[in-house]
């Protein structure tokens, strides 16, 4: 079944969804903070879920194949994702989208600071257009970095294989890559909040003294 026999009509609303969420995150200030700082979205992409991925979602978690339910049952037939440089900047980045007028938010999902068992790491927020011509189109945000991307574009080419040799020891080394992952991007924020903060400049002028 193509997309457009699966979504009917409602592909052209679900396509308005998804270039008015671009056009909102288009609208984050590239100057934050000092200026000459840095833009913090480093990429952002968009979807529409395909009608397959989208039947097989709703049969895994058991709700009817349709329309109904990919439109009203899950929150990501609009799906977009967010790549920043830094943890910080993805705490930002949400803040900065809950407070649009445009959107309302329905679910947060923190699983930078609580983490699924396997590892994987991302912000969620689940929304609904609230303006424009897809309003009342639920949409989903996903926010990571871009070594939590790397992780998680991996780990899903993994989940779709029908046959993985050495699976258990294969997950088990994913699981070890993404906490180790996660503490360089820590580390990561660390040494960039101690350049912007100046510390490093108070620690060379203590050893001078």
């Amino acid at each position: 079944m193509t997309d457009e026999e699966f979504y009917g009509p409602a592909l052209c609303t679900l396509k308005a969804a998804e270039q008015f969420l671009l056009e909102v995150i288009a609208e984050y200030p590239a100057v934050y903070g000092e200026q000459g700082a840095d833009f913090p979205v480093k990429s952002c992409q968009s979807r529409i879920k395909s009608a397959e991925s989208m039947r097989k979602k709703l049969k895994a978690r058991g709700f009817m194949t349709n329309l109904h339910s990919a439109l009203n049952d899950v929150y990501d037939a609009v799906g977009i994702r967010i790549i920043c440089g830094f943890v910080d900047d993805v705490y930002k980045i949400a803040a900065w989208i809950e407070k649009r007028k445009e959107l309302e938010i329905l679910q947060r999902k923190d699983y930078i600071a609580w983490p699924k068992p396997n590892g994987y790491r991302s912000y969620h927020l689940c929304l609904r257009l609230c303006a424009g011509g897809a309003a009342g189109t639920l949409a989903e945000i996903q926010i990571r970095t871009m070594a939590i991307d790397f992780w998680a574009t991996l780990e899903h080419q993994l989940k779709y294989k029908q046959k993985i040799p050495c699976e258990e020891l294969i997950r088990k080394e994913l699981k070890r890559c993404a906490d180790e992952i996660a503490a360089t991007d820590i580390s990561m924020q660390t040494i960039r909040d101690m350049l912007e903060n100046g510390f490093c400049e108070g620690l060379e002028k203590d050893t001078e003294s």
